[in-house]
């Protein structure tokens, strides 16, 4: 009797026991997305919470637990079916103002990325949080410093094409966002970053722009202990959350920062400009 190809496949399939094919799929890792604000109202926050939500089911890659409060930010327990920090492997953050977060949450938050080695990633808002928190800035690389263009079509430079998080991207390439001034905190010297914005195609004659270097980072990797941390300006406007190469920058940042791919978070200076 002779059996075709696909009979062949289903009946091996069939074979074997559930239990090693449910060993044989990888575990889905755990994510934290929080849209709490205690300050500007940002419309895209949705936007941005579902994206993460649905890469992470569309890749069967994590689990997104999405939450507007900040009670899940402990190690302790806090009974119920209530996850903690314990549970995930990383969070992310869309977020802004003073957060209702006590000191020992900070301390746990803080010891999550840096002494049990998980993941942030910050979006758009996250680094508009926190100012009275060194801590905090410390960890993100830098605060929110005023956006002195606003929304507008801006030209950026993909300084590491090797990342996986930016290697997806042209050399170049325009976005129209709101695009953060890092702080004055912002130093090379403690982050790797992956893209800026072009200084040859930006107005630094605009009321409010401090960066007297030109140098605007607008997607960067650090680490912090043995953490990794992730922060990108972009995803202030609702539709740049729909572009194919914002999704995958991500997609690509959350994998990074949960550890499941590997890329340089060594510091680097400016590029010297290609001849």
């Amino acid at each position: 009797m002779k059996f075709t190809r696909r009979q062949l496949c289903g009946a091996v399939a069939s074979a074997v026991p559930f239990s090693v094919l449910a060993q044989a799929q990888p575990k889905r890792k755990k994510l934290l997305a929080i849209g709490a604000v205690s300050g500007f109202q940002h419309d895209s926050v949705s936007n941005g919470l579902a994206t993460i939500y649905n890469l992470g089911q569309q890749t069967g890659l994590w689990d997104t637990y999405i939450r507007t409060d900040t009670q899940l930010i402990t190690k302790k327990n806090i009974g119920g079916n209530a996850k903690t920090l314990n549970y995930f492997d990383a969070v992310f953050f869309y977020t802004t103002g003073e957060l209702p977060l006590t000191d020992d949450q900070k301390a746990d938050l803080m010891s999550f990325i840096r002494d049990d080695g998980k993941g942030f990633i910050g979006g758009h808002s996250a680094i508009d949080t926190f100012y009275k928190w060194p801590d905090f800035g410390e960890m993100t690389g830098a605060y929110f410093d005023g956006h002195p263009w606003n929304q507008f079509d801006a030209k950026v430079l993909v300084e590491d094409r090797e990342h996986p998080i930016t290697k997806h991207f042209p050399a170049t390439f325009n976005i129209v966002d709101e695009i953060y001034q890092p702080s004055k905190e912002f130093s090379r010297d403690k982050v790797r970053v992956l893209m800026r914005l072009d200084p040859a195609a930006t107005d630094w004659a605009r009321k409010g722009v401090k960066r007297a270097d030109k140098d605007v980072a607008v997607a960067w990797v650090k680490n912090y202990g043995k953490g990794r941390v992730f922060y990108s300006t972009f995803g202030h406007r609702e539709e740049v959350w729909n572009r194919w190469d914002i999704q995958t920058m991500y997609l690509e940042a959350v994998k990074w920062a949960m550890g499941m791919t590997e890329g340089s978070t060594a510091p680097r200076p400016v590029p010297a400009p290609a001849r």
